[in-house]
């Protein structure tokens, strides 16, 4: 899409990026990439592989190059559309590095020392809490403010992050004048929490030693039946949605996130039905739902050239409409204008 078009049509601008994490679960495509996909018809999205965020973590650099490849081939295979949505990887647009730095500066280290990703990170990686992990958040802020987002689709563990870039937002603005858009969150109505399959009080991770907890977008068949089949109920055997069924109310988001469905009418199209009836439909529901995606990522994954090809252009994109925020906010700190070269 053009910066033209997205002037023309002054639809609002959402900004969203996932890490390449290696593996997406069905958590992730239900609680965010189902929806991209959606919002991309009334909304201008722009979409990016945040691979900068992946390094606070160390990484393997083969592996880290190919989890990058994947992601991005699995996102368009969810059903990312290029010609309406710039998607890009964030590595490619220098930018995002440049306006985090500044935004460092405008950043308090009380505010950073708060978030509680930080915190649960730096016990995960004990031996690793870099100056990256601790600072994160003013990159993600970077990466929203650039392109002058409206909203931002965040998770419950989210929106502390978001609010941290509003504040540093209204903090640069109040400064030095109208800088930076102040972006609002956008939380899907529906599905925004999928839980494990095995312990329904928590949220379903990739990171669950139990491997029939979670469900990757990526699984086959065969797999997905057996993990559903599997999954934790309770003895009350009633399909219904209610408190102390944690399982079933879970299953019933899925349900729900994948065919529309709401819990009345799941109810009763189970009534008089037992558990394994339940979990089997639940199973097959979800296998026909990725089963496309994971053909169009067979093919897209093959073609290195297609993806270099879409890649590339959303980084030219993402670059020209990024360097004008970025030029205005360097300019308004007192920066000389850089030559072009």
């Amino acid at each position: 899409m053009s910066e033209e078009v997205l002037k023309q049509e002054k639809k609002p601008i959402i900004f969203s990026a996932i890490q390449p994490s290696g593996t997406i679960t069905l958590g992730n495509y239900i609680g965010a990439l189902k929806n991209w996909v959606t919002l991309q018809d009334d909304y201008d999205c722009i979409f990016a592989v945040a691979d900068l965020h992946a390094i606070t973590v160390r990484q393997e650099p083969a592996t880290f190059r190919r989890h990058i490849l994947e992601a991005y081939a699995l996102l368009l295979a969810c059903g990312i559309d290029t010609e309406k949505s710039p998607f890009f990887i964030q590595s490619h647009v220098h930018t995002h590095a440049e306006l985090a730095w500044v935004l460092n500066c405008y950043t308090q280290f009380g505010e950073l020392s708060r978030m509680t990703q930080f915190k649960d990170k730096s016990q995960k990686h004990a031996d690793n809490v870099n100056v990256g992990l601790f600072a994160y958040p003013s990159l993600m802020a970077a990466d929203i403010l650039l392109y002058q987002a409206d909203l931002v689709p965040v998770g419950a563990d989210q929106k502390q992050h978001l609010e941290l870039a509003r504040n540093v937002a209204e903090r640069f603005n109040g400064i030095y004048g109208n800088t930076f858009k102040i972006p609002d969150g956008y939380i899907p109505p529906v599905g925004a929490r999928i839980m494990s399959l095995q312990d329904p009080t928590k949220k379903m991770s990739k990171s669950d030693e139990n491997v029939n907890a979670w469900v990757a977008v990526l699984d086959k068949p065969e797999d997905i039946m057996r993990k559903f089949k599997r999954a934790v109920t309770d003895s009350e055997a009633v399909v219904k949605y209610g408190e102390n069924k944690a399982g079933v109310n879970n299953l019933m988001g899925i349900y729900s996130a994948v065919t529309g469905k709401t819990n009345d009418e799941i109810e009763k199209e189970f009534e008089g039905k037992g558990y394994g009836d339940f979990k089997a439909t639940v199973a097959e529901a979800v296998i026909e739902e990725l089963r496309p995606i994971r053909e169009r990522y067979e093919k897209f994954i093959a073609d290195k050239a297609y993806l270099e090809e879409q890649y590339t252009k959303g980084a030219e994109f993402a670059l020209r409409m990024s360097s004008r925020t970025l030029d205005k906010a360097m300019k308004k700190v007192g920066f000389i204008k850089k030559p072009r070269f």
